[in-house]
């Protein structure tokens, strides 16, 4: 029988894999504006990365299911680890040779380990303790993914948008001598974040390799996948993770150059509290940082605040049923946007960013009305709800492409009509009465 103190250090372990993937999920939008002026891309072309990082979802999360079956949940987390760590290294050659198509693969690599990571981690949070506090060890896991989240922009600022990225031209006019020496230092700004990403993945699979877990435990289920598409809340929450997933990734991939097609550098750089909040987190003068950077720092506060909310949110969906808190959530979310659309400046910056606090109870919320009350089903209805997330995947390049034909502001109307189907989704289950993991 697995002890208390074996319990509490496993579960150590896979809080660290919840911090791990919400870090490098949000880390991977940093190098979005990076590759575009890298490759001279357009916005629809950048969004490109995220389809091949959200895309191994849509591909593998079925698959991991059926691979963790046969080898093991234990197993299966050092394979996820393992190819993670495999992707971080494949960005070595793709930013020595810049060569767009490594990078892609790149992210798609990385992808696929998180997948085998997410079937595996939430299942064994669960198990790890008695069964009536199995709800709030998930929802401290969860509050570490979010600090993950919080702290990767700030990181991707300061090491990977923090110097001036020069273009095809302006590199083939540089001397053989300095055009080498900018290559070299252009491509270790990628290089060393995911190198140094690598070797902790990799000591972190070998702490699972020694660590005891307990023995899974798992309810023998019923039913195929077929009669899962036959229900029609399922289907429907399937539909909300895709929209929210690509609403919210969306949002944070194209914050940076959503600022500075605002033009608000200059805004910052006028704002006596603006270049203290810059300059502690950048940790340098404004004037020695590229406008990417400047505004980058910010995107941190998307993210925190669905950490934020996620705390505010578990209290509330205490005292409320889970569906009107998620409508209510999802129309603010809507209301913030048109706000920053309707407006400049500092206020249109605040509005979107305040858009993450309101994103924090809509994965978990929705995730668990779309499997209330299907009973034996519930082991397939997830495989196929974590699909969803492919969103990510389809809703990035697809905004890319409308703010490319009619700019940011009217592109972001794409967003409001993905939180729009949420709030209908949270109205129509607002009866449910389910405790949000």
């Amino acid at each position: 029988m697995t002890s208390q103190k074996s319990y509490r250090s496993a579960f150590i372990l896979l809080t660290l894999l919840f911090f791990l993937w919400g870090f490098i999920t949000v880390l991977v939008d940093s190098l979005i504006p990076r590759l575009r002026e890298l490759f001279t891309l357009t916005y629809f072309q950048a969004g490109l990365v995220q389809f091949a990082f959200f895309g191994a979802y849509f591909l593998l999360s079925i698959p991991a299911s059926y691979i963790l079956s046969k080898i093991g949940y234990k197993r299966g987390i050092i394979l996820g680890l393992s190819t993670m760590a495999l992707g971080c290294l494949l960005f070595y050659p793709a930013a020595s040779y810049r060569v767009f198509g490594v990078f892609m693969l790149a992210y798609f690599v990385l992808a696929a380990g998180m997948t085998v990571l997410q079937v595996a981690a939430n299942p064994f949070v669960s198990v790890l303790g008695p069964e009536e506090s199995a709800s709030s060890r998930l929802n401290l896991s969860q509050a570490f993914n979010s600090l993950g989240t919080a702290i990767a922009p700030a990181v991707g600022a300061l090491f990977i948008l923090s110097d001036v990225v020069k273009t095809k031209t302006e590199i083939a006019q540089l001397e053989a001598t300095a055009k080498e020496a900018y290559l070299t230092s252009e491509a270790s700004a990628v290089q060393m974040p995911f190198l140094g990403l690598a070797i902790f993945i990799g000591l972190i699979a070998i702490m699972f390799l020694f660590a005891k877990l307990p023995e899974m435990i798992s309810e023998k289920s019923t039913g195929s996948y077929f009669d899962v598409l036959k229900n029609k809340k399922v289907m429907q929450g399937v539909l909300g993770l895709f929209f929210y997933v690509g609403a919210e990734v969306a949002i944070g991939s194209y914050l940076v150059n959503y600022f500075l097609d605002m033009n608000l550098v200059s805004v910052i750089k006028e704002n006596g509290f603006m270049v203290f909040i810059a300059e502690s987190i950048l940790n340098s003068g404004l004037a020695n940082s590229d406008n990417k950077a400047i505004v980058g720092v910010f995107v941190t506060f998307y993210w925190s605040g669905a950490m934020i909310g996620r705390f505010l949110g578990a209290y509330l969906t205490k005292i409320m049923k889970p569906g009107k808190v998620l409508a209510i959530f999802a129309t603010i979310a809507i209301s913030l946007i048109i706000l920053s659309i309707s407006t400049v400046g500092l206020v249109s910056m605040w509005s979107i960013l305040a858009v993450g606090l309101f994103n924090s109870i809509m994965f978990p919320t929705i995730f668990t009305l779309a499997i209330d009350g299907i009973g034996a089903l519930k082991p397939k209805a997830s495989g196929l709800l974590c699909t969803a997330i492919v969103g990510g995947a389809i809703i990035p390049p697809t905004f890319g492409f409308l703010t490319d034909q009619m700019a940011f502001k009217k592109a972001l109307l794409l967003i409001v009509c993905c939180y729009a189907y949420i709030v209908w989704f949270g109205y129509k289950n607002g009866k449910a009465k389910i405790k949000i993991a």
